[in-house]
């Protein structure tokens, strides 16, 4: 009997890079899920109206000075 061949197997570098890439899509939804992570994002810095309160408070710094 002969063996019979299958397609050739994924390389090693394919799955190391999944499994990393798996890693850290894993990491990144619990911090998001338990809030580990802090509030970063676009929320962090503007307002609901588009204007953030760090650069209406450089603007007072400026006219003041």
């Amino acid at each position: 009997m002969t063996k019979q061949e299958g397609p050739p197997s994924t390389p090693r570098w394919v799955k190391v890079f999944g499994i990393i890439v798996i890693v850290l899509v894993l990491l990144f939804v619990i911090m998001k899920v338990t809030g580990i992570g802090g509030e970063h994002g676009p929320n962090r810095h503007f307002s609901l109206n588009g204007v953030g309160n760090d650069v209406s408070i450089i603007k007072q710094g400026i006219i003041e000075s």
